[in-house]
């Protein structure tokens, strides 16, 4: 019997076994890119799609190609996506993908899938575990009036962590210090790309500002080649504009920061929020910094084109606020910064608020705490819950 279904199965042409051959094997890559990754899996129906196509593998080409069909129509429209977009999720997006077997082009949807980010440094150490009454979602908060310099509310203020583009702030000051030229233009080179995290920018090597402009979109629109830029143009270099950043945080009396470059895109560049408080303040004595830092948009000619800047701080577009000086920040280490000098309930005051999770959670932050200043809890009793006064970070 055994030797009969050899004999017949012999007899077959060989195009027809080919052809068939060359189904299943079709169809099972198909069903293996079209099922997720066993890590990613975004639904439990996967396991019995590809079950259901490996049982059609030895069928005819008509039927076959519908059932792949089908398959890929349901792999396309899973999608998993967390309630809250400020959490960490995985998200299963659908990509295209082509194969080519015996000469035949082939394709499938395969659902690819990010993994959440990388913990913040904060995080890792334990900040975002200390209770807060105002529930904020950043790991550092410290608000102090900025005549007095008395802290209103301090959470977690002596912890040494990356302040990403804040460092923006003690550029401005270096630059304007060094009383070179506003005019003197500046080009733009490989030097002032970012090699670390690799970022972009929109102000292109060849492109040529004057200083002042330079200035003007790294405070407003955080322009990471312009403040590298800003930095190589310093009398001495680039190493000298470093060791002037340093120095000036040493003036300040800012013993817990370091600076290694002049964009912040370094996690190397650390500080504590009550060093921030006298950096911030000492930069509120500089009229272009607090012009230049609220400014709501700003044009620039580069040489070849006209670019158009925006603020990366939205309150500063908000009528309700009254904003002095301002900078944001973000890198993955630093999670997204912010500090202020801002007037509430006629009082003006110095915000920082570090380590905040979630991209628009640094702008819900400040909002809270200025609710809680004016109806008046910073004159009830200044909420003190850093880790030094017996909170659980570091």
């Amino acid at each position: 019997m055994k030797s009969d279904k050899l004999l017949s199965f012999s007899l077959m042409p060989s195009s027809v076994i080919s052809t068939a051959l060359s189904v299943a094997v079709s169809v099972a890559i198909s069903a293996t890119l079209v099922a997720p990754e066993g890590a990613f899996a975004a639904s439990q129906d996967a396991a019995p799609a590809k079950t259901a196509k490996a049982k059609k593998a030895t069928k005819k080409v008509a039927k076959a190609e519908p059932e792949t069909a089908k398959a890929t129509k349901k792999a396309g429209a899973t999608r998993t996506v967390a309630a809250n977009d400020d959490d960490a999720r995985v998200v299963v997006k659908k990509r295209r993908v082509t194969y080519t077997m015996n000469g035949r082009h082939h394709s499938a949807v395969r659902r690819v899938a990010f993994e959440p980010r990388q913990p913040t440094v904060g995080q890792a150490f334990g900040l975002h575990e200390t209770p807060d009454s105002l529930m904020l979602r950043s790991g550092v908060a410290y608000v102090v009036d900025q005549n007095s310099l008395e802290p209103l509310f301090d959470k977690n203020s002596h912890a040494v962590v990356p302040i990403a583009s804040i460092s923006k702030l003690m550029t401005a000051m270096v630059v304007l210090d060094s009383k070179e030229s506003l005019s003197e233009s500046i080009e733009v080179t490989d030097e002032d790309r970012d090699y670390e995290k690799n970022t972009g920018s929109r102000l292109s090597v060849g492109s040529v500002l004057s200083r002042e402009d330079m200035l003007h979109i790294a405070l407003m629109a955080s322009e990471n080649r312009a403040a590298a830029a800003l930095s190589r143009y310093y009398p001495g270099g680039r190493p000298a504009f470093i060791a002037a950043m340093n120095a000036k945080a040493k003036q300040l009396g800012m013993t817990d920061t370091h600076f290694e470059n002049s964009t912040g895109l370094t996690s190397h560049n650390v500080s504590t929020a009550r060093d921030l408080v006298k950096m911030v303040n000492a930069a509120y004595q500089y009229p272009m910094i607090r012009q230049f830092s609220t400014d709501r948009s700003y044009d620039v000619f580069t040489g070849k084109r006209n670019l158009a800047y925006n603020s990366t701080n939205a309150l500063v577009r908000n009528a309700s606020w009254d904003i002095g000086l301002q900078k944001t920040g973000f890198i993955n280490e630093a999670g997204e910064c912010l500090v202020m000098q801002t007037t509430i309930h006629n009082r003006p005051v110095i915000m920082v608020l570090l380590d905040s999770s979630g991209k628009y959670s640094r702008f819900a932050d400040a909002t809270r705490v200025r609710t809680w200043l004016d109806n008046g809890g910073a004159d009830q009793q200044p909420r003190i819950t850093s880790a030094d006064a017996g909170g659980p970070g570091t």
